[in-house]
């Protein structure tokens, strides 16, 4: 037990410093237990319990490890239980349903509480109802841990007695209504802080709190009382991403549990509140205004969720309505669906977006009781039904069943719902549910009458277009040479976003000299542990573009003018498109025009006038019954100065927003700013449903009247077609922005404002941008509109004063040469330019402490060019500086080095190694990448040289991860995003893959591969600490590392990553370097490292979590000082990528996409990379000048060691930035806060995180097995598994792994049999020699990165069930699999095999996205399989049995073949692999093909990547030669 003086105090979750509680995450094990009988019984509860305790590993524990982030159950209201309670004060209950219990948490301090009973008590007395008495609820506080204690509130309960007015079928209405009404009364009174109310029904109630699920059951002895039962419960562990106890925040709430995270939250919360305003009637009545507005400020997403579906639910929808209103499925590609069942969601877009992201959703209304996946299926889920209940959970075997006993095994599916109703004693599926709501009205019928496609509209005249002035409109709009050659040219060539290199080092938006557009000043969120991204090409069943414009109507009741809306198939609208919209006119759909521009005369003060103007004129527009605004700048001249688009839309739709008159209309935006996709973006995060981007349009036309509308190959392009491709690639990269985020859908994308600002004022922000997060803040619409009118006076300079007298004959120059792309002798600073490149080079060649000062001079000078914000800091010095001999010694300082992930393939072998062995010389540490290691590298060279990287990398794509390659790692590092292009994966070109990178990568030479944009077994926190703990057994002595990107919220995210047991976490900036990424991503993804460092750090430290990890950096990190700035902001580690490269040669040519490197750094090509001159000693000379530097800086100070400085914002001081017209106006408090905690509290690494691998099931097989691996013999051992036995088998292969290295042992040497349910990641990394076999099931990630092991499952023999019809083994299994074999007999669930490159697996069935991303093995499908099979597979070959002819509407043919099973190779693998399955498993269905193989083997399909195809049979070809040639 920890003492009750605390050195940590919880900080209370407030704005501080860069934090913000909007920033907190969630994720969880989630599971309900239901009777289908409906019988009340204690026994549920108490097996909820049970299930619960075994999920226990699915939560999370902070600074103490006896406070959980909390655990609760949802029951029946136990009727037997509250009338004994009841007795015992002497109330007298009502029958049942007649009465109710408010389960209220009641602040500590006894004047407040008594406040609140008063208040509940008047509230309720004022609806009618009865108040029959207060119930204090026991519990023993002792079983919960010391943080929870500081922050334990008062529980009690109200009985409440149903009023004499009020129907029976009304009083769970009523006790909505007052448990509303009296959360209004807590928002407002200083007695309701700390108020809360979990449940207050009739039906059912709620005990939670701040628990670990082991407490709870003794924290709450009510809930072991025998009285207590019901026919379900609902339970729920969280894992949150903070140790600030947040009591009310635990789950279930009052209709829900969660697991998983609502990527959409924003959208939907901005959008909820908005229709609020138009909202009446439904079942409420009259209470409805009582109940709003639904205060969804400091909620989570959960939480806000759960209050929107209630409001649905007591305004007259049934559950299963309302949960397939809010989270559809991705029905838009579904060939099969029922079209009453399509018409549903169709009608159901145009009352709300999609609530999108990877959820989990547990649901009841007390009769009910239900769950569901998201569109995608991004969370586990699965069920057992037996003859008498049903089991769901996150994982199967969470609550143990005699196997005899279940009669369906399954899982949830994407998008699927399931649904068991007590009262009739029936389990109701997707199909059947849907169906029955879906028919209730005609919902198709409605919409095919009343919704207007823009297809159909008859034609209209647009705007003709000026060519005369397109030049000055350019220059008013801000083009540059770069925007028309390297941006907009591309995208019509291709259709396509331009690809670029290196990363980004020009001056943020707020620090340019240069007139920057306010799109600029943004930068975009992206998705990162607490959910993934998503692949938009891979996977876009799930994606959708479909814009809907006008307005809206009351989201409480049905009408066939709901579907009244204008359809646009994408958001990017030509001026032709355009024109047909400012045309429409019918009842409904009436288009209004707004002029956004401002007078030049009028100067900087006319900005701020015109925005004003436009929104009242937008509000009476809109009261005028318009019902589509086009906001337009079309106009501008020598006398119009156009209003940033985006400042025009926000400003609107927030203006709208607060008048209450936003969902009566429609926004679109006509411009001539718009152009590159992040543009559009914002517009659309913004409020806009659709862009016409006109002077983009006219450029082209402006191209080809001037000859200079050239395709790829310099011939001439088509108008048509330049439009064509340029929106085509609009809308692919808006979908690359939205599937960063892990959104799916444009109208969830609209209006979610998924963006930060960086360097604007909060003034601005709260009018015009509200709820962005701006923690820097900065300039407001003066300094804007400074920057429109100096960009309109370069477009029309005949209009300045000075010019007056030459009337209209002044010409604007030429387009600027830009600079944000490349490098350009005029253009926009960069940091890395010939004179810093050179002047580095020529330090580290020459050994020139004198050169590096130079360099470090220009790097560190920012009084010429202000850049970063780490060159707007000073460092303190003293007044009396330690002696430069006493400071620690640079040997020591280098240790803390490390270089950047540059993986084998995207840099020649001859840079990767010479970085490995700089920084093994230095004592450093060096990076992977994500493209594996030669094993050969794994052994010190005959000089004592290393070549092999001490960071091994975990990516997305998994390349060369295998037992071996773990086994070596002094650190593994997993990549959860990089900072060039956050939340987005890679492509390797065929062309790149040559024969040393495919063997290091288990692919194929020649074959491109992909790297997904998830990691398909991270799709949320609590993913992360399973991978955490996989990485752990596979290497225990390896610390395992977090790669994160900073962003805002990333110090949130850094803390659930340190209760997830991380060793170190890295917070990598935005302008790191990259081997090609879009540019969108280079140029506006993420923020510098210097924010999201010092937010990390203060969350860390106001979390008690700081000591357990370290802290590291990187991203543009050039010299000494920035090292010594990092540190002051929390950093121990720091990171180097593009320096060291430069210092080996790199001169910075930015076409390492294209592998041309002229200096054979970034290429392949062996002509090129013979011109590679780096060596170890240039990159070791680099690392001690920086080291020497460092001691300077510390000697300077006044302190002798780096640790001493580590988290000591205070040492920095703002420089004077008075005389910078733009950056004197920014705020850099919040990035120099201290955390306000105690005295002493730590603030760097002072301890190791708790040892998690003591219990693991396979200390015990190691220790049985210490002979078996010493001296290779047999073993055969026998044991029972259950699914708290997570990752069995890795620890052993470790073991195996570290002796006999990729080899392994002989087939079968030691045989492990389980029986029952395995844990997550069963048989991860299983390397060669280790056979596992499983009677029963697994749960997800079995065989994760299989190493040459073998898998066995199958269901026990007395199952009562048939195993080809269920599910044995969950989701992602295989993934990243480089060999071994593996043979399950019964379906598997989603993602089988994603990323496998070698090993070999038969399986009776699988979800969907099967094989997807395979690029070697093979795989045989002996049963149905889900949507999407093969996308993104480059290699490997599998086979499906097809016997109803159906498996080609479910494969993704983009990438693949199909063909018949006819070559002998194809028969004998196929054959062989079958029998094996059969032999193993016994498998009903495997036996009956292969007594009848040859009827059987024309129902199989063969899948056969093309690009593989093409390069077997190229070989083929040169073999063939071959032969001719040598007889």
């Amino acid at each position: 037990m920890q003492p009750e003086t605390l050195a940590f105090v919880p900080s209370p979750l407030v704005p501080e410093g860069l934090y913000h509680p909007s920033f907190e995450r969630d994720a969880c094990g989630v599971g309900f237990v239901a009777d289908l009988r409906g019988r009340k019984t204690h026994a549920t509860v108490s097996d909820a319990l049970q299930l619960l305790r075994n999920l226990q590993h699915r939560g999370a524990c902070g600074c103490d490890q006896d406070t959980g982030d909390g655990a609760g159950i949802l029951l029946q209201l136990p009727d037997p239980f509250f009338r004994a309670a009841a007795a015992k004060l002497n109330v007298a209950l009502p029958p049942v349903g007649s009465y109710g219990v408010a389960f209220c948490f009641l602040p500590t301090d006894a004047a407040s509480a008594a406040a609140c009973r008063r208040a509940l008590e008047k509230v309720a007395a004022e609806e009618g109802q009865t108040v029959l008495g207060w119930r204090p609820v026991p519990v023993v506080s002792a079983a919960i841990g010391w943080l929870a204690r500081t922050t334990e509130p008062v529980m009690e309960q109200l009985l409440v007695g149903r009023g004499a007015g009020t129907p029976a079928d009304a009083f769970e209405r009523k006790l909505y209504v007052i448990r509303r009404r009296a959360e209004h009364w807590a928002a407002t009174h200083p007695a309701g802080a700390g108020f809360a109310i979990t449940s207050c029904s009739a039906r059912t109630i709620v005990y939670k709190g701040m628990l670990k699920p082991d407490q709870l059951e003794a924290y709450f002895p009510d809930l072991a009382d025998p009285g207590a039962e019901s026919a379900l419960a609902l339970v729920h562990s969280r894992y949150s991403t903070n140790t600030s106890p947040q009591w009310a925040l635990a789950h279930p709430f009052n209709v829900l549990a969660h697991n998983g995270e609502i990527n959409t939250l924003n959208g939907n919360v901005h959008w909820l509140k908005a229709r609020q305003a138009l909202m009446e009637g439904g079942a409420l009545g009259d209470d409805l205004r009582k109940v709003l507005p639904l205060d969804l400020d400091g909620l989570s997403d959960s939480a806000v969720l759960d209050r929107a579906v209630e409001l649905l639910l007591h305004s007259g929808r049934s559950l299963p309505h309302v949960m397939m209103m809010l989270v559809p499925e991705a029905y838009e590609e579904q060939k099969q669906l029922d079209p009453a069942v399509r018409g549903f969601f169709r009608y159901h877009r145009c009352l709300t977006e999609p609530w999108d992201g990877p959820a989990s959703l547990s649901f009841t209304d007390g009769t009910v009781i239900g769950a569901m996946l998201d569109r995608n299926g991004l969370r586990p889920g699965r069920y057992v039904i037996t003859d008498e209940r049903v089991i769901v959970a996150s994982e199967i075997g969470a609550l143990p069943t005699p196997t005899g006993a279940v009669r369906t095994a399954g899982r949830m599916q994407p998008g699927k719902m399931f649904i068991v109703d007590t009262s009739c004693g029936s389990v109701i599926l997707d199909d059947e549910i849907k169906l029955e709501v879906a028919r209730e009205r005609p919902y198709a019928e409605w919409v095919a009458a009343n919704q207007v496609q823009l297809d159909d509209l008859p034609a209209a005249a647009p705007v003709e277009p000026d060519l005369a002035t397109v030049r000055n409109r350019q220059h008013a709009f801000g083009y540059t040479q770069e925007d028309v050659a390297r941006v907009l040219l591309p995208m019509a060539q291709d259709g396509q976003e331009p690809v670029s290199s290196m990363g980004t080092d020009t001056p943020l938006a707020v620090l340019s000299d240069r007139a920057q557009l306010l799109f600029n000043y943004f930068k975009q969120h992206f998705a990162q542990v607490t959910n993934p991204p998503i692949d938009p090409i891979r996977e876009k069943v799930v994606m959708n573009t479909e814009s809907l414009i006008g307005c809206e109507q009351n989201i409480l009741a049905e009408t066939p003018e709901h579907a009244r809306l204008l359809r646009l198939k994408g958001p990017t609208l030509n001026d032709e498109e355009l024109a047909k919209v400012r045309a429409l006119d019918r009842p409904g759909l009436t288009v209004r025009t707004l002029t956004t521009l401002f007078d030049r005369a009028a100067g900087e003060p006319g900005l701020a006038r015109a925005v004003d103007a436009l929104c009242a004129e937008a509000e009476a527009a809109v009261r005028a019954g318009a019902t589509i605004l086009i906001l337009s700048d079309r106009g501008v001249d020598a006398h119009k100065v156009p209003v940033p688009s985006l400042l025009a839309t926000a400003a609107v739709n927030h203006h709208l927003i607060r008048a209450g008159l936003r969902v009566k209309c429609g926004l679109v935006a006509e411009t001539g700013e718009a152009r590159e996709v992040h543009h559009l973006a914002l517009l659309i995060g913004y409020g806009a449903a659709a862009v016409n981007p006109y002077l983009a349009l006219e450029t082209y036309r402006d191209l080809a009247a001037e000859g200079m509308l050239v395709d790829a190959h310099g011939g001439p392009l088509e108008l048509t077609k330049a439009f064509k491709n340029y929106a085509k690639a609009i809308n692919a990269g808006l979908l690359k922005v939205f599937s960063k985020m892990g959104i799916s859908t444009l109208l969830s994308y609209r209006g979610a404002q998924i963006f930060e600002a960086i360097g604007l004022n909060r003034d601005l922000i709260e009018r015009h941008f509200a709820d962005t997060p701006s923690r820097i803040a900065g300039i407001g619409l003066n300094e804007i509109a400074r920057e429109s009118l100096t960009r309109h006076a370069v477009g029309f300079p005949d209009a300045q004063p000075a010019e007056a007298g030459k009337g209209h004959e002044v010409s604007p120059p030429e387009l600027d040469v830009g600079g944000e792309i490349m490098w350009r002798r005029r253009g926009e600073h960069r940091m890395w330019n010939p004179e810093t490149v050179q002047t580095l080079q020529h330090a580290v060649r020459k050994e020139s402490r004198e050169a590096y000062r130079e360099f470090a001079q220009a790097a560190n000078d920012e009084s010429r060019r202000l850049c970063t914000l780490r060159g707007l800091l000073g460092v303190k010095k003293t007044h009396k500086p330690i002696p430069l001999e006493l400071v620690e010694p640079a040997k020591e300082i280098v240790k803390r080095f490390f270089t950047g992930a540059m993986s084998f393939g995207s840099i020649s072998k001859e840079a990767h190694e010479t970085l490995a062995i700089a920084l093994n010389r230095v004592g450093g540490r060096s990076n992977t990448g994500e493209g594996g290691e030669d094993p050969a590298r794994f052994k010190p060279d005959t000089n004592g040289d290393r070549r092999g990287s001490a960071v091994k990398q975990v990516a997305s794509g998994r390349f060369g991860v295998t037992a071996n390659y773990l086994a070596n790692a002094v650190e593994i590092q997993i990549k959860m995003a990089q900072g060039a292009k956050p939340g987005e994966g890679g492509q390797l070109p065929g062309h790149k893959v040559d024969s040393a990178i495919a063997k290091t990568r288990y692919s194929t030479p020649g074959v491109g591969l992909i790297s997904p944009p998830p990691h398909h077994d991270i799709y949320s926190i609590e993913d992360l600490a399973q991978l955490i703990f996989d990485l752990k057994n596979a290497n225990p002595h390896a610390e395992i590392s977090v790669k994160l990107v900073a962003a805002a919220g990333v110090g949130t995210v850094a803390a659930g990553v340190a209760k997830g047991y991380a060793d170190r976490i890295l917070v990598s900036g935005d302008s790191g370097g990259t081997g090609a990424s879009p540019l969108s991503s280079i140029r506006h993804a993420g923020v510098p490292w210097e924010l999201g460092l010092a937010e990390a750090q203060q969350v860390l430290v106001r979390n008690g979590l700081r000591g357990r990890v370290r802290l590291q950096t990187d991203g543009q990190m050039k010299t000494g000082r920035d090292v010594v700035i990092a540190a002051c902001l929390g950093a121990e580690e720091y990171g180097f990528a593009t320096a060291p490269l430069i210092a080996m040669g790199c001169v910075m040519m930015r076409k390492c996409h294209l592998n041309t490197c002229p200096v054979g750094i970034a290429t392949q090509d062996p002509v090129l990379r013979a011109q590679f001159t780096g060596t170890p000693e240039h990159v070791v000379n680099y690392l001690f000048f920086v080291a020497e530097e460092v001691r300077e800086l510390l000697s300077e100070m006044g302190f002798r060691t780096l640790d001493e400085i580590v988290g000591r914002p205070d040492l920095l001081a703002p420089i004077d930035l008075s005389w910078h017209w733009k950056a004197k106006h920014l705020d850099l408090s919040a990035l120099l806060a201290r955390p306000n905690v105690p005295f002493g509290s730590v603030v760097r690494n002072v301890e190791r995180q708790p040892d998690i691998l003591a219990e693991q099931l396979d200390w015990e097989v190691v220790r049985a097995a210490k002979e078996a691996v010493e001296h290779p013999r047999r073993l055969q051992l026998a044991m029972p598994i259950t699914n708290r036995n997570r990752t069995t088998g890795t620890l052993l292969s470790y073991f195996v792994t570290a002796r006999y290295g990729e080899a392994g042992l002989r087939e079968d040497t030691i045989d492990l049999r389980f029986t029952g349910t395995a844990g997550q990641s069963f048989g991860a990394f299983l390397t060669r020699g280790i056979t596992l076999r499983l009677r029963g099931e697994a749960n997800d990630y079995v065989g994760k990165g299989l190493s040459g092991g073998k898998l066995i499952v199958a269901p026990q023999p007395e199952a009562g069930y048939v195993p080809e019809e269920n599910v044995v083994i969950g989701n992602v299994a295989l993934y990243g699999a480089t060999g071994g074999e593996a043979y399950f007999r019964g379906r598997a669930g989603e993602r089988f095999a994603v990323r496998n490159s070698g090993a070999k697996a038969v399986v009776e069935g699988i979800g969907d996205h099967g094989c997807e991303y395979m690029t070697g093995g093979v795989v045989v499908v002996l049963g149905p399989t889900g949507r999407n099979f093969a996308a993104g597979m480059s290699g490997g070959f599998a086979y499906v049995y097809d016997p109803h002819g159906t498996f080609r509407d479910n494969c993704n043919l983009e990438m693949v073949d199909l063909l018949p099973v006819e070559e002998y190779k194809d028969v004998g693998t196929l054959s062989n692999l079958i029998n094996r399955h059969v032999l193993y498993t016994g498998s009903a269905v495997g036996n009956e093909i292969v007594n009848d193989f040859g009827s059987a083997l024309p129902k199989f399909v063969k899948v056969y990547p093309k690009d593989y195809r093409r390069v077997l049979e190229q070989n083929k070809a040169v073999q063939r030669q071959w032969e001719l040639v040598n007889g």
